[in-house]
């Protein structure tokens, strides 16, 4: 079985689009495993909704996606976070938002946990650090746990009671032991880790490896199609430079 891991999907179509395509030449998926976020942000939210359910699905809840439907306030939103996720509410169907509002805050496939922030706080932490990162081990029952929330591409180590972060490098294959991981496929919508370029993981169960990639997608539609939408330009503008 090969798992696509996708992270902060934030409505980009043509990111998702790109991505889909790209994980074929890698070798192709089974099914997908979303860790939230799939809308916000960007000017697609039912089309991507609609995609990532055309696949084999198990997704999480992150925090844009309870907050377009209700299930979490924006008052902690930036101003351009908070216009976007009210935007995004004014667009999703009956059948859209039910799907958003019955998304769990975790999910179990052996031997990963999956979450959008952390374990702790599975909605808002961002996990950048060794205190997060021990919080989320202290909690975690699988051997693995996947998160997104943050944008930026790592794996973290357990490093014997010691998280220890290193380099998610892009196109190498990591071997998965008896070790515990947290690992970050990156960001599919709206990168921050200065490339603005698509990123995300692709998981073997029969090789026990993990690959991350990245892709380029079109930029100027999306930015076009947010113009249009009256969305704001900053969220525009960093789209050009992975900020």
């Amino acid at each position: 079985m090969r798992a696509l891991i996708l992270a902060d999907i934030h409505s980009n179509l043509e990111a998702l689009n790109a991505v889909l395509d790209d994980a074929v030449t890698h070798g192709g998926f089974d099914q997908i495993w979303c860790l939230g976020d799939t809308v916000g942000y960007g000017p697609d939210p039912s089309a991507c909704l609609e995609l990532v359910q055309h696949y084999p699905l198990l997704a999480v809840a992150g925090n844009h996606d309870y907050a377009a439907v209700g299930k979490m306030s924006t008052d902690d939103f930036n101003y351009a976070a908070k216009a976007a996720a009210l935007w995004t509410t004014s667009q999703l169907s009956e059948v859209d938002a039910g799907f958003l509002g019955e998304l769990p805050l975790t999910a179990i496939a052996e031997p990963f946990t999956l979450v959008h922030g952390s374990l702790r706080d599975p909605l808002e932490e961002y996990l950048l650090d060794q205190q997060a990162a021990q919080a989320t081990l202290d909690l975690l029952s699988s051997r693995f746990c996947l998160v997104g929330h943050s944008h930026y591409p790592f794996l973290c180590l357990e490093n014997e009671g010691s998280p220890q972060f290193v380099q998610f490098t892009e196109d190498a294959v990591y071997s998965l032991g008896e070790e515990r991981w947290i690992i970050n496929p990156g960001c599919v919508g709206q990168p921050r880790d200065r490339d603005p370029r698509s990123s995300y993981a692709i998981y073997d169960s029969q090789q026990m490896t993990v690959q991350r990639h990245r892709v380029s997608y079109d930029i100027p539609q999306t930015q076009e199609k947010m113009r249009q939408a009256g969305l704001p330009q900053y969220l525009i503008e960093r789209l050009n430079h992975g900020i």
